[in-house]
């Protein structure tokens, strides 16, 4: 009797200064309010492109994973930096003011479809509507670290 294997499905890995670092796969993350955007960004090496994209909030997925901001001390959130890796090693880098709703409250999605179709094997993938150029686009995330251990003046 022959066995179908599946191929596994992609999964990102939350940690930094979390309460509830997690591992999330991209049918998790459609446990969040999906939100879609219709986005045109420029890339360097084939133009410009058009896509839609569909998946929940940055900033939704990572408040529920508990950051650790400091009570005591005033805006601290100002200070945590959220570091996003893809599977190819591409990076970015955003600050948590960006997709706070109290600062700039950027639509920063953790897209879990493209022109709809599913990224489950792919993986997630960083959308940044409001970036004219795709440079901090991530395919493929694998790891998402929330950062705000900086010494005090």
């Amino acid at each position: 009797m022959s066995q179908t294997l599946t191929p596994p499905v992609a999964e990102l890995a939350l940690s930094g200064d979390l309460a509830r670092p997690a591992r999330l796969t991209v049918p998790d993350l459609l446990g969040w309010p999906q939100h879609e955007v219709r986005v045109a960004f420029e890339c360097r090496t084939s133009g410009v492109q058009h896509h839609t994209f569909a998946g929940p909030l940055l900033y939704d997925v990572l408040s529920d994973a508990g950051p650790g901001f400091d009570p005591d001390r005033r805006k601290d959130r100002l200070r945590f930096l959220i570091a996003v890796t893809g599977t190819d090693g591409h990076h970015a880098l955003l600050s948590w003011a960006e997709i706070d709703p109290d600062f700039a409250y950027a639509p920063v999605l953790l897209a879990t479809s493209i022109d709809g179709t599913p990224l489950d094997l792919a993986g997630s993938q960083l959308v940044l509507p409001q970036d004219r150029c795709g440079a901090r686009y991530i395919s493929g995330i694998r790891a998402i670290r929330v950062d705000g251990r900086y010494a005090r003046p």
